[in-house]
This record gives C-alpha cells, sequence and structure tokens, in this order.
C-alpha cells in the first residue's frame, strides 16, 4: 500500500513539474510584434499600432477599428490598468499610445470629423505633416470637431496617449452641415444677430441665431458641456466653438456703461472688429468686464465670443450714465475797455458742483478770477449764467474758459473765448525798462482825475498812482517795495481813456 502511494504522489509532483516548466518557459519566450507599423488600413478599417509608451516606442503589435460601412469608433480598452491584447503582444493601459491610419477616398464634399480622447489626441488628413485636431496635452475625456471640404484620396492618422487613470479614445466622421444666412448682416436696434461656429477661431459656419431685449441686453448659456445647440440650420458642438455677434446701433448722446461677460473669451468692438474696446480674448472661467464709454451716433458693434471646455456663457448688459453737464452756449464780449461779460447756458446734471472762472493773457497759463455755484438745485432743464469782468488786465488778447467742477472733485474745460481790448496809439510810456523807479506818460490830451495802475502779470493791482498834473506829460514814480519783474501799467480817466502798456522793473 505504501508503494502504490509513493508510485501516485510521484506522477503528481511529475506533472506539476511539467506544468511548472511550461509555464517558465512560456514567460520567458520573448512576445515578437507583427506589423510594420507603416501601412494604412482601407475600406473604412484602421489600422492601430500600438506602444507600451507615450510616445510611441516599444511597439506590441496592432489592432483594428471600424469596419466597411463607416470607420467610426469608441475604444475603452478594457478599463483602467489592465491587459489590453493586440494581435501580437498585450499592452498595459497605462502610459501606453496608439497610432491609427486609414487611407480614405471622398467624394467632393464638406465633412465634420469629432475627435475625442482622454489624454492626448490629434488628427491629420496628410499623413502627420500637419494636424487638423490637436490636444496633444493631458486631460479628462473631450472631444473636439473640425469641418474640413476635401475631394479625393487622403492618408488619415490619428493619434492617441494615455497617461494614466481612464482611458478612452473615439473618432466620428459625417458630411457636414454648413449654416445659411450670411455671417456679414448686422441686427439692427436692440437686437443681435449671432453666427455661430464649430472651432475656436471662427473655422466651420453653423447658422445663426438671434438675441437682444430691451438695449440689447442678452445672457446666453449655450447648453451642457460637450452639449448640442441648435442654430438656424445646423447643430454645434457646445465645446470648442465660437461665435460673433452683431449690431449696428444708434445711441443718444451720452455716458453709458457696458458690461460684457464670457467663459471663456469674449471681446467688444465698436467699428466693426477693427479694434477692441474690450478685449479678454484668453481661457477662464466665467467673468464681466465694465466700460465706461461716451457715445454719440450710429455704430457697428461687434461680439465676439470662444468657447474651449467646461462651462459656456457669453452676456452683455448696458446701462446709461448720468450725463456730465453740458455747455450749450459760451460767449464773452466787452462792455468797454474796462470791463467784459461773459454768458453761459448749461443743461443741468447730478452731482455737479460748481464752474470756475479762468483768464489768460497768453492762452496758455489761466487764473482763476472767481467761482460761480451750479443752479442744478432748480428743476429747469437749461440754466443761464453771467459774470461781468471788471479788472481787465491787459490791452490787446485776454482769454477766457470755464472749469467745470464735479462734487467728485473731476473737472472738465469748456472751449476758449478771447476778447481784444482796444488800444490807444495817442498815448506813450516811457522807458519800458525801469532801472530807477520812475517813467514818463505823454498824452495828446491832459489827464484830469485820472489814475495809474501797477498791475502783477496775474491780474492783481499793487500801487494806484493819481494823475493830476494838468500836463501833457507826467512822471510817475513806484513805490520801492515793488520787486524786479514784469508788470502791467493801466492809465485810466473819467474821459474813457483806459490804455494798458508794459514795463520791466529792474
Amino acid at each position: 500500500m505504501k508503494s502504490m502511494k509513493w508510485e501516485v504522489d510521484t506522477k503528481k509532483i511529475v506533472m506539476l513539474a511539467i506544468l511548472v516548466c511550461i509555464t517558465i518557459y512560456s514567460i520567458a519566450q520573448p512576445c515578437t510584434p507583427l506589423g510594420n507599423q507603416i501601412a494604412y488600413g482601407t475600406n473604412n478599417v484602421w489600422i492601430g499600432y500600438v506602444y507600451q509608451s507615450t510616445n510611441f516606442t516599444t511597439y506590441k503589435g496592432f489592432v483594428n477599428e471600424g469596419n466597411n460601412a463607416n470607420p467610426n469608433f469608441d475604444q475603452s480598452f478594457g478599463g483602467n490598468n489592465v491587459q489590453y491584447n493586440t494581435n501580437s503582444c498585450p499592452t498595459t493601459t497605462e502610459n501606453f499610445s496608439v497610432r491609427y491610419k486609414l487611407t480614405k477616398t471622398f467624394a467632393n464634399g464638406s465633412y465634420d470629423f469629432t475627435a475625442g480622447g482622454d489624454d492626448g489626441y490629434r488628427f491629420s488628413i496628410d499623413g502627420g505633416a500637419t494636424w487638423l485636431i490637436n490636444q496633444w496635452n493631458d486631460h479628462a475625456y473631450q472631444t473636439s470637431t473640425a469641418t474640413v471640404t476635401l475631394n479625393g484620396t487622403y492618408n488619415l492618422v490619428f493619434e492617441y496617449y494615455e497617461r494614466s487613470g481612464g482611458n478612452r479614445v473615439s473618432f466620428s466622421m459625417v458630411a457636414a452641415c454648413i449654416g445659411n444666412g450670411d455671417p456679414t448682416v448686422y441686427g439692427n436696434g436692440n437686437t443681435w444677430n449671432g453666427y455661430l461656429y464649430q472651432g475656436l477661431n471662427f473655422n466651420a459656419y453653423k447658422g445663426f441665431i438671434t438675441r437682444g431685449g430691451l438695449e440689447g441686453i442678452f445672457d446666453e448659456n449655450f447648453g451642457t458641456a460637450n452639449g448640442s445647440f441648435a442654430t438656424s440650420n445646423c447643430s454645434i458642438t457646445t465645446e470648442q466653438f465660437s461665435a460673433r455677434f452683431r449690431s449696428r446701433r444708434t445711441f443718444p448722446e451720452g455716458t453709458y456703461l457696458i458690461t460684457v461677460g464670457g467663459d471663456d473669451g469674449y471681446r467688444l468692438s465698436f467699428n466693426g472688429g477693427a479694434t477692441w474696446a474690450i478685449n479678454r480674448w484668453n481661457d477662464q472661467a466665467y467673468n464681466t468686464t465694465s466700460l465706461s464709454i461716451y457715445l454719440n451716433g450710429t455704430y457697428d458693434m461687434v461680439l465676439e465670443f470662444y468657447e474651449n471646455g467646461g462651462d459656456n456663457r457669453l452676456s452683455y448688459g448696458i446701462t446709461t450714465l448720468v450725463l456730465p453737464i453740458r455747455i450749450k452756449s459760451w460767449t464773452v464780449g466787452l462792455l468797454s475797455n474796462e470791463k467784459a461779460r461773459l454768458s453761459w447756458v448749461a443743461d443741468a446734471a447730478v452731482d455737479f458742483d460748481r464752474f470756475i472762472i479762468q483768464r489768460s493773457i497768453n492762452g496758455t497759463n489761466f487764473n482763476d478770477i472767481t467761482t460761480v455755484a451750479s443752479k442744478n438745485n432748480t428743476p429747469a432743464i437749461l440754466h443761464t449764467y453771467e459774470y461781468i469782468d471788471y479788472q481787465l488786465p491787459v490791452a490787446g488778447s485776454i482769454y477766457y474758459r470755464l472749469a467745470m467742477v464735479d462734487k467728485d472733485g473731476s473737472i472738465r474745460y469748456s472751449s476758449v473765448q478771447v476778447v481784444s481790448p482796444k488800444v490807444e496809439k495817442d498815448l506813450k510810456l516811457y522807458p519800458t525798462i525801469l532801472k530807477n523807479g520812475e517813467f514818463k506818460i505823454t498824452t495828446d490830451e491832459i489827464i484830469r482825475n485820472g489814475t495809474v495802475e501797477i498791475i502783477t502779470m496775474t491780474g492783481q493791482v499793487i500801487q494806484t498812482i493819481n494823475l493830476n498834473s494838468g500836463s501833457l506829460t507826467q512822471s510817475i514814480v513806484i513805490s520801492k517795495n515793488i520787486l524786479p519783474a514784469t508788470y502791467l501799467v493801466r492809465i485810466k480817466s473819467k474821459k474813457g481813456v483806459n490804455e494798458i502798456r508794459k514795463i520791466i522793473v529792474q
């Protein structure tokens, strides 16, 4: 009995040893991948060359995707970090890549190609020389669509790599739907014509929508991420698309606060897209940008948007701001050689505080001469203002302007008005350069009960001298306290003489 038991156990041991040897032999034998990595598939069937790396090294063998009916496929490789069989050697579904190849003949027409992947993917119609779709980076599963017109035979290359985590690659193609309507036409008034394109850079036109309510305001969510959004003609996929909204609008004169928001890029133009008043042309979560702008007339407004991935939203809002005060009329006239009347009419404005009247003798350097309070506390739409300047500083040109001051301290200026008092040629003053503080005045008529005023260049009278000698020539001695500088001399009399001369005190 012991002998028989030993014989049975020996047979078991021998069989186990044989199995172990077979297993070891199988494991030890190298796997030789088949396929030349060059040939293209035909008849809508791809040849996919599989590699155990993310950059197409360590070749493992090939697989086929698609069928005679169409080349579309969606492959998940059996799961994460598992063995995926090729025609030769398996690959682990982490850190691997596949290069799919297909030669296909297309009838003349436009086609939509949609590629997807987790992680990187890219698609070419010229054997990989250029990439019609290129998302060669790590990311969760997403898709991209490109539309192109083809006619003839093309070498299609679709490449994919998986770094880690989930893995999936997909490809589909259909005859393209081309949008109707003219994408250059503007909406009118409060209406926007929105032209939608598949592709980030207005690539494949799909159709139009109209948006806008009161003042053209709208807030558009284009649906779920990677979903479908209907236009007038064709639907777009709500990933990697763009939109161009156009509106020709006439604005009454005023200041407007315009707010544009988007996820991702957005920009706004008032001159048909030649320049951008708002420009946030980059990938971003939804945010808004506001612009305060003065408008008056008709503008060709263009609002552009693109969506790269994830959420999608575009919004436009507008508010009329309170207008700043506006000068309706503004004049300055001489009442005599000694005084001028300043008159102006302005509309009412909220938060306006005061006018400052400014005067200059050269048109460049202005000095404040008085302040005039706002009349905005009265309900009239237009308010009339007036001021008499009794102290004209110079003969020749005198310049005036209004500084308009809001309650927040901001200042704007009116246009400049000019008046020129008459100069009498029969009056002489000499010398004009004073070294001893004395000069003479000669007239062709005796000045009685007159005065001579010494005035600074800013209009301040610093000395007054009476004229009562009864002579055609009178000597004037200025105060010893007057510092060396340039001054104005004004000669006045009851007969209306009002002459201005310039002297230099040394």
